[in-house]
């Protein structure tokens, strides 16, 4: 397959997976078309176009022909420039690189990583908080984020992988939204009382057994092994942290327990403020998981997987 149908593939599994669901995104797609529509000329030439039908701002091919033919992919969780090079150095020793694959983004899909932000508004109001609330708690946050976002030299890896010859992209809300279904899945058939329970049901899961080798296992942030779940949420995916604001409305939503992937300290505080357990995953192994639910179907057609920086893979298609 090529590279654009490579990545079109792991946007519409994310699209499958997406906590608004697939009639919601299309009607979100369908909105932004519309308003494209209404833009002027010269409004239109700075649009990206592909944002009329790739709801995931934070995911794009960042550089390569898009009909190049892919068999081989280096995939990691971080690619920056040593990773690039490590593509190059690979291919010197022998192993082909057709294009090199990054979780976090870069480039372009760094500097608008605020965009897809917008589903965590959507993913509270699916928890019980009132649209207009969620998307007041978001507003503030989003744009914190986007002037962090605004200073950073976002194509570093880009550029060098534009120097070296590589073709790259980046796929972060699609995985994220892979680990956010499978581990909200595995919650409603589980039914765990405890937060101890939530542990345990985590350590049976491959990623999050190989951290825990390395001390980056699940680990109860807030409250105790004892303490009943009460109502959970998976926090996985939307971009990156939202408001600290939040915790108070979710404990009014009835939320008792959240499961995550990390949170600063500022996040923590107010979660055990409104006595809400909190389950950290971890980092890496939750990304890997979300990657690997992705890279499975990569595999069925035949395209051979060279995990860095960070991914665990686990295979699950045998």
């Amino acid at each position: 397959m090529n590279m654009q149908e490579l990545f079109d593939l792991m946007i519409n599994q994310g699209i499958d997976a997406d906590p608004r669901g697939r009639a919601e995104v299309e009607a979100y797609l369908a909105k932004r078309r519309q308003q494209q529509e209404q833009l002027t000329e010269e409004e239109k030439k700075e649009l990206d176009p592909e944002m009329l039908t790739n709801p995931y701002a934070d995911s794009r091919i960042l550089c390569g022909d898009p009909a190049k033919e892919i068999k081989r992919v280096l995939v990691g969780v971080d690619i920056e420039v040593g990773e690039v090079l490590l593509a190059d150095r690979l291919c010197e020793k022998g192993t082909s690189i057709d294009l090199i694959i990054a979780h976090h983004p870069e480039g372009k899909s760094l500097a608008a990583l605020h965009d897809v932000m917008h589903l965590q508004e959507d993913m509270l109001a699916k928890l019980g908080v009132p649209i207009n609330v969620a998307e007041g708690l978001l507003a503030s946050r989003i744009s914190e984020v986007k002037r962090g976002l605004a200073p950073l030299n976002h194509n570093r890896a880009v550029d060098a992988a534009k120097l070296l010859g590589f073709a790259m992209m980046c796929v972060h809300t699609p995985a994220d939204n892979q680990v956010q279904n499978f581990l909200e899945n595995r919650i409603a058939e589980s039914r765990p009382e405890t937060a101890g329970d939530i542990l345990k049901l985590l350590k049976t899961i491959p990623e999050y057994q190989e951290a825990a080798k390395n001390d980056a296992g699940p680990t109860l942030f807030v409250g105790r092994k004892e303490a009943r779940c009460g109502k959970v949420m998976v926090d996985m995916t939307g971009g990156t942290s939202g408001s600290e604001d939040a915790y108070a409305k979710l404990a009014q939503a009835g939320i008792g327990t959240i499961i995550g992937m990390h949170m600063n300290e500022k996040h923590r505080k107010e979660a055990e403020k409104h006595f809400i357990n909190v389950v950290i995953a971890g980092h890496m192994a939750s990304d890997s998981l979300g990657i690997n639910l992705l890279l499975d179907s990569l595999e069925e057609r035949g395209i051979d997987v060279v995990p860095c920086a960070g991914l665990i893979r686990v295979r699950r298609n045998g």
